[in-house]
């Protein structure tokens, strides 16, 4: 039937109408055979078991390229009856399984929109419980698999972190602060937390003997050997506006130079303290520049 008719709809038991009176009209042409529309409703339009009588068989044998019933019966034996039924049901096997993988995706894709939020960390002096503005503080944010994300943060001391994640590990680290790397288990309700930096009190030790007055330098001495690692490596950062290199001290050079009125190593700020051991190993520092 398709043959002569391909739009026809291949599940026989949809038929009707015209479909039917088609298919009688092309049994007809082509095998000389009638069937009336009473028998097509009995036999094919229900789930009846029961085969037609032998002569219809022949007529239907002959109609799909066999010499009669009995040549078709020899020549499927073994064969199902019907080949689409369970073509159909391998179909569902695959299509089954394909929908509710697609709908795992979408509510998981789902989940993960309502649950990527912004998160706020604040940081703040743990002595004075102020938060820390120093323009050079910053933050890296630790990802599996990936390389730091380096965070500026605000001018109030803060950052903020959009995520998906129950939790964050960032290493944070601000000059006259020592370095630390912290974790935070991230809670749905409160975006806003505060994070407490620890002072290291050597960077500011130093600091404060470079920009006070000189006075029981033989004392400060003593207390900047005790603090600084002899094997320490020491760098001054250029000052840019004067287009100076890096300067490079050890310890004693150091000391030195920041106890001496007429070094020029005077008013120095701190921008980072490496320990090793308890004892100060990396030190890097820079002039302070009078505003104008």
């Amino acid at each position: 039937m398709m043959r002569s008719y391909p739009g026809l709809d291949p599940e026989i038991s949809n038929w009707k109408g015209q479909e039917i009176t088609d298919f009688q009209e092309d049994l007809l042409e082509k095998v000389n055979g009638q069937l009336s529309e009473k028998w097509f409703y009995n036999h094919m339009k229900t789930d009846s078991h029961s085969l037609p009588r032998v002569d219809v068989l022949n007529i239907l044998s002959k109609y799909t390229g066999y010499k009669n019933w009995h040549d078709f019966r020899y020549k499927n034996a073994g064969k199902p009856a019907v080949a689409d039924k369970p073509g159909r049901f391998i179909n569902n096997l695959i299509r089954i399984p394909l929908l509710f993988l697609s709908v795992i995706i979408l509510i998981f894709i789902i989940i993960k929109i309502i649950n990527t939020q912004n998160y706020r960390f604040t940081f703040i002096d743990s002595d004075t419980r102020e938060p820390v503005t120093d323009s050079n503080l910053r933050v890296e944010l630790l990802n599996e698999n990936e390389s730091p994300l380096s965070i500026p943060a605000s001018s109030g001391g803060s950052i903020t972190v959009r995520t998906s994640k129950s939790s964050v590990t960032m290493i944070v680290k601000a000059p006259y602060y020592k370095t630390d790397t912290i974790k935070r288990v991230l809670r749905k309700i409160g975006h806003d937390e505060q994070v407490n930096l620890n002072a290291d009190y050597y960077a500011l030790m130093i600091s404060y003997f470079s920009q006070s007055d000189v006075i029981g330098w033989e004392n400060r001495r003593q207390k900047l050997t005790m603090i600084i690692s002899d094997d320490a490596i020491i760098y001054m950062l250029p000052d840019k506006s004067a287009g100076s290199g890096i300067a490079l001290y050890n310890k004693w050079e150091f000391i030195d130079k920041i106890t001496m009125p007429s070094s020029g190593l005077r008013k120095i700020e701190i921008l980072d303290c490496r320990y090793l051991d308890g004892k100060i190993s990396v030190l890097r520092f820079r002039i302070k520049r009078n505003k104008e």
